[in-house]
């Protein structure tokens, strides 16, 4: 897998409002092949994920050469569907 999506461990919770499921909802209409990372709720306990991108908040798109891509939500999604991020 090329793509790794770090998101929260609610993995339940499907609706458009939620900015992990807004970003994994993306990967998957345009068929992207990628492994979900789950991190705990509370952003103090993210470590990992500050170590990797330099940040506490989700969702993060993890590229295959380990980039790490951290935007708002919205302008995450929106460059899975424009075909940056495969």
């Amino acid at each position: 897998m090329a793509v790794k999506l770090h998101r929260c461990g609610t993995m339940w919770l499907k609706i458009d409002a939620h900015p992990c499921w807004r970003v994994q909802k993306a990967l998957d209409e345009k068929g992207v092949d990628y492994e979900v990372v789950t991190h705990p709720l509370l952003r103090g306990r993210r470590e990992e994920l500050k170590r990797l991108s330099g940040q506490q908040k989700l969702p993060a798109v993890e590229l295959a050469d380990g980039k790490v891509i951290r935007e708002e939500s919205k302008d995450l999604a929106a460059k899975v569907r424009a075909g940056e991020i495969a």
